[in-house]
């Protein structure tokens, strides 16, 4: 059963109330970020996005540029495992509410959720051109020089999902739980 949509900005109060296996549909804005970008961004004192009470989505876009506007092509998860070593000094730098990606992460993010309030979602892999589907404006794009699947892309988002708690703010990883 789907929650209704939750609209960015998410506050750690509505965070808090989402639980492993809850099933959501995100409206809002909604800014990629995978391994360089999480880098620089911690190299950094100020970065060119607001992060905090956001969410981030661990993807890579396949964008082109037509008539001067970005047109957004296929917007899968990329796998979130990658981003492990930067995610939880991440979360407690920049304070996103939730992450979107596949695959899972472990139990540094896990241990940050929980400590700042904030979730980790999977999106099903293999549904990219449904997820470019639910973009309906690229707002911008920072960090270009990093190339186009590793920079910082701000997108506006209606109905974005499916996407289900797979890892909630009370310790709850749903992974683990599958495992036992």
């Amino acid at each position: 059963m789907f929650r209704t949509p939750l609209r960015t900005p998410i506050s750690e109060k509505e965070v808090r109330r989402l639980n492993v296996g809850d099933q959501l549909l995100i409206s809002g804005t909604i800014i990629t970020m995978r391994d360089q970008a999480h880098k620089r961004a911690l190299e950094q004192e100020k970065i060119p996005v607001k992060i905090r009470d956001s969410i981030l989505y661990h993807c890579g876009p396949l964008v082109r540029k037509k008539k001067g506007v970005w047109k957004v092509i296929a917007t899968g998860p990329t796998t979130s495992s990658r981003m492990e070593p930067f995610e939880a000094e991440f979360i407690k730098k920049f304070r996103p509410r939730m992450i979107i990606g596949k695959g899972g992460m472990g139990s540094s993010t896990s241990r940050a959720l929980k400590k700042y309030g904030a979730v980790y979602c999977d999106f099903p892999g293999g549904a990219a051109v449904l997820a470019a589907s639910k973009i309906k404006e690229v707002l911008g794009v920072k960090w270009l020089d990093l190339g186009l699947p590793e920079a910082v892309w701000v997108f506006r988002v209606e109905s974005f999902g499916p996407l289900v708690v797979s890892m909630d703010s009370h310790g709850g990883d749903l992974r683990s739980k599958v495992k036992r």
